[in-house]
């Protein structure tokens, strides 16, 4: 993949950048802008350069149109703060605010298209509106960087299509992502343990194959989890089940024994009545969940169980909570899973990546240092498919 110095002298040269600026937002408010500041090392090198930075991302879900309330108006606040100077927002896409807002831009300076999802042609299946939405953004700049990990998974116009249309290179934060990624799947120092977690294990079918032949160890926990119980033939009470992958979990199960590879399960859970913050909670044996319970967290000896499995890695990757871990009360597992990590880190030597997504929030909101893990992934879905071993069109189209 071709670098920022790969495009040469950028000074006065428009560089469009696509960021991954998907936030989470209380109102008006941006509750963690930790994929705002791991994007600053690209913007603050073209700056640098002399560029000037046009930069596109989405921000939530809108429906193919204008929604005010999915705005980058926060985003284009947060952003001018981190960098020291204004941000510029335009008020669409690539329509005319767009463009005036590209033409006024001195070099150094930092403008931020509105939503690109506000068009419906960025996520269309149809090549050819992909195409046209690539040629209005490809108009206003003379140089592409693709820096938001969180959507190369994605075949989409600002993701895929520009690149096809105009110079086009890695960010800083893609390039680090992609080789953290490839230092934990290609050539792993052993014992390379994974910690899956989250609420579906249909969301990490591919991942659990993949890493069967792959990873030393797997550990198991969120509600996923309750799956894995039941392929067990445990009684989960009222935890969440996806009983029809159940016989693809066994399967799971065996291949892994077969394999040689380590798949370890709570041994006990911290259940209670209700789905709720304030709901009373307990501690029930993992094979004996009872009718009417709800499972919410990995228990006190799991918690132990996991540190013990993660004390002697030397590569380990998270990704998924091990419980809800945004209620106090059930937080216990996914606080015992960051801090093994950040042990092993530090005591081992090991290379520790939290995968992205309410992982990688999970470390913030519960307090942690960043700087106590190797990598922290800023793509949740990209880097599950990155461990899955799919090719990412947003990074096979920079390979070209």
């Amino acid at each position: 993949m071709k670098t920022l110095e790969d495009l040469g002298d950028l000074r006065g040269k428009r560089v469009l950048v696509r960021s991954d600026f998907n936030v989470p937002l209380d109102g008006a408010t941006i509750t963690d802008d930790g994929r705002i500041r791991a994007a600053l090392p690209t913007l603050k090198s073209l700056v640098d350069a002399g560029a000037k930075v046009v930069v596109t991302a989405h921000l939530g879900r809108p429906k193919g149109a204008p929604d005010a309330k999915y705005s980058l108006a926060p985003v284009a606040q947060r952003l001018g703060e981190l960098l020291g100077a204004p941000v510029t927002l335009a008020e669409d896409t690539v329509g005319d605010s767009a463009r005036s807002t590209v033409a006024a831009l001195g070099e150094g300076e930092v403008a931020l298209l509105e939503n690109i999802r506000f068009d419906a042609r960025e996520t269309s299946k149809d090549d050819a509106e992909r195409a046209a939405l690539a040629d209005d953004l490809a108009a206003l700049a003379d140089a592409f960087v693709s820096d938001g990990f969180g959507v190369v998974h994605r075949k989409q116009a600002s993701v895929y299509d520009v690149a096809l249309k105009l110079p086009s290179a890695v960010g800083a934060l893609v390039l680090k992502e992609v080789d953290s990624l490839k230092k934990a799947t290609e050539s792993p120092e052993r014992p390379y343990v994974v910690v899956l977690g989250g609420s579906k294990v249909s969301d990490k079918l591919g991942v659990i194959a993949n890493l069967l032949t792959k990873a030393d160890r797997l550990l198991i926990g969120g509600g996923m989890v309750f799956t894995f119980l039941a392929a067990k033939g445990y009684s989960v009470g009222n935890s969440l089940l996806e009983a029809d992958q159940v016989e693809t979990v066994k399967g799971y199960l065996a291949q892994a024994e077969e394999a040689g590879v380590e798949i370890v399960l709570p041994t006990d859970i911290v259940v209670a009545d209700e789905f709720k913050s304030d709901s009373p909670a307990s501690v029930v044996a993992a094979d004996s969940i009872p009718d009417g319970k709800i499972g919410l967290d990995i228990g006190p000896d799991s918690q132990k169980l996991f540190a013990s499995k993660l004390a002697d890695a030397k590569t380990a990757v998270w990704n998924g909570p091990a419980g809800v871990f945004e209620f106090e009360a059930f937080s216990g597992g996914t606080r015992a899973v960051a801090q093994a990590l950040v042990d092993a880190t530090a005591s081992n030597g090991a290379f520790t990546i939290v995968g992205g997504g309410d992982s990688a929030a999970a470390v913030r909101i519960l307090g942690f240092d960043e700087a106590g893990f190797s990598h922290i992934s800023t793509g949740g879905g990209a880097s599950l498919e990155f461990l899955e071993g799919k090719s990412l069109p947003g990074i096979a189209v920079l390979d070209a």
